[in-house]
């Protein structure tokens, strides 16, 4: 386990120094990119999704987690949604924060930057994950994610 979430983290970084060089424009794209793939390939989402289901309930997973992994047609339509309003916000990246001139003459000009590699670990949310996808693009941040019940099943074996 420490062997797998130590290799996300490094290719986590390696993607880091692309998107925080990368300019607004391309991160608007991908974005939209993700926005458009949930669309235009829904039904193969959808196919894979019902195994998923089946799988859960073949586990013996609650119906309140089964939930939360389902996914609809509507469900893929809002995710889409919401990536394309992430992909309307304005730049984050360079943003002047604040500006002050100390009393020695020094000026201090804060500016917005991505944080780099962003860890995660949460349950098998297909929201979450799309989600946390585009706005670690926008920011222009990368992530090393662990899904908690992928973690889970690791765990077991």
């Amino acid at each position: 386990m420490d062997q797998l979430i130590s290799e996300l983290a490094k290719k986590a970084r390696k993607a880091a120094r692309t998107l925080a060089a990368s300019d607004y424009r391309t991160r608007v794209h991908a974005v939209t990119a993700i926005a458009d793939a949930l669309i235009t390939r829904k039904a193969e989402i959808l196919s894979a999704n019902e195994s998923d289901i089946a799988r859960a309930h073949a586990d013996g997973m609650v119906s309140s987690l089964v939930d939360r992994l389902l996914l609809t047609s509507e469900r893929i339509d809002g995710i889409a949604h919401a990536a394309r309003k992430v992909s309307a916000l304005p730049d984050p990246l360079h943003q002047t924060l604040r500006e002050r001139t100390l009393e020695n003459g020094l000026h201090l000009h804060q500016v917005s930057v991505p944080f780099g590699v962003v860890g995660m670990v949460y349950e098998a949310r297909p929201n979450v994950t799309v989600d946390a996808a585009v706005i670690l693009l926008m920011s222009g941040n990368a992530a090393s994610c662990v899904v908690q019940q992928a973690l889970h099943i690791q765990m077991q074996r």
